[in-house]
């Protein structure tokens, strides 16, 4: 008999790369359990599949939307929350297994969670996240809420903080990377945990054509990824080397307005700098070939699906030098402390060949450990492991 799988995920925001790994896993237990998939907006599910390109047989699967009807995501409150936790622990209750692609998650019982991000809904720990090396202490009030709320009013409501699930044993935390595992061990402790990487499924298609003198970013455009930087590392790079440098960007600009219209007006008095907007499928993949190089800025970044997909595009990634994204690369040439550190990285790529080679030759090498052959069988095994 197939066991009862209950599956959460949101699916609330702009689809990016953590929808990756939902539709991976949901595409890969439709066919060998009785699967429920919980959403926060029910109907983002299919329109997500399509857009990625992940293909999910909804007559396989049965949706539930554990959210108030007519709910917003920019529109989240503690009633939300609160209604949620009480439908998944409902829901829960005939399921035999419970798995969060969301973070961390209270389904009442030991469940199994995949964290995608590292604001997961525990202010103390977003906190030390900032500055883990000299963590801001928090003011008597806070101490004071912070009490009220874990102490009393989560029993009360019959929902555990997150702390308290990650500290218990038999609850299975997958951080996305072992940058994110050691900052959790840092400020929790000890707890069951297994690095598991999210999907990297993206493989082109054709043969790439770099523009010798193209730089992209893809992903979210927020404040947190430091837009901003990286318009500055790119135009001091085209002063320092008088060539004509180009920076194209995509994603969506509305996501964050005022930063949108900020970056819009920036784009507007420079000729060379291009916000293409959000792109899937097959646009996707022609912008990330035309590419020669590649730019990050954020640096607590948990894993950097987009830093892979660079990588597997034949462009060289210039990252931070800490974070996911520095774990992905694993190359100190291309990793950056300073913006003129990143500016001096950009110019020596494009003036000394030999460097050049040098490191697209191991930004190639490296792609190959987040091939899809390789992340489908490590999700073999992992799902294997969990249904058993």
């Amino acid at each position: 008999m197939m066991k009862k799988v209950l599956l959460y995920y949101s699916f609330s925001f702009s689809f990016g790369g953590g929808e990756h790994l939902p539709l991976s896993l949901i595409a890969a237990l439709q066919d060998i359990c009785q699967l429920t998939v919980a959403l926060d907006v029910s109907g983002n599910l299919e329109r997500a599949a399509k857009l990625i390109g992940i293909e999910i047989d909804l007559s396989k699967v049965k949706v539930v939307q554990v959210t108030p009807q007519g709910y917003n995501p920019k529109q989240h409150d503690a009633f939300a929350s609160y209604y949620r936790s009480r439908h998944l622990q409902k829901l829960a209750k005939e399921a035999n297994i419970c798995i969060s692609t969301a973070n961390i998650m209270d389904f009442g019982k030991p469940a199994h969670h995949f964290i995608n991000m590292l604001a997961f809904g525990d202010d103390a720990f977003t906190a030390f996240v900032q500055n883990p090396s000299k963590p801001i202490q928090p003011g008597i009030a806070t101490k004071t809420k912070r009490f009220i709320v874990e102490s009393m009013l989560r029993p009360i409501m019959g929902m555990r903080s997150k702390k308290r699930i990650i500290c218990d044993r038999r609850e299975h935390i997958y951080p996305n990377s072992h940058f994110v595992e050691g900052l959790m061990t840092q400020f929790y402790g000890p707890f069951n945990s297994s690095v598991f990487y999210p999907p990297t499924l993206f493989e082109p298609s054709s043969a790439p054509a770099h523009a010798p003198l193209k730089v992209v970013y893809i992903g979210r455009i927020l404040p947190e990824k430091r837009i901003v930087d990286l318009i500055d590392i790119v135009e001091k790079a085209r002063s320092a080397t008088g060539l004509d440098i180009v920076f194209h960007l995509a994603g969506r600009l509305d996501q964050t307005p005022a930063y949108g219209e900020k970056l819009s007006h920036m784009a507007a008095e420079r000729d060379w700098l291009k916000f293409v907007g959000p792109l899937y499928g097959k646009e996707k993949e022609e912008f990330l070939l035309s590419g020669s190089y590649a730019l990050h800025a954020e640096r607590c970044e948990a894993f950097g699906i987009a830093i892979v997909e660079y990588l597997k595009s034949g462009i060289i990634a210039i990252v931070p030098d800490e974070g996911g994204a520095c774990e992905v690369v694993n190359n100190p040439a291309l990793s950056y402390k300073t913006n003129e550190q990143a500016t001096d990285i950009l110019v020596r790529l494009l003036l000394d060949k030999k460097f050049r080679e040098i490191q697209q030759l191991h930004c190639i090498e490296r792609a190959k450990l987040f091939s899809r052959e390789t992340y489908l069988k490590r999700q073999h095994d992992l799902l294997l492991h969990i249904l058993s």
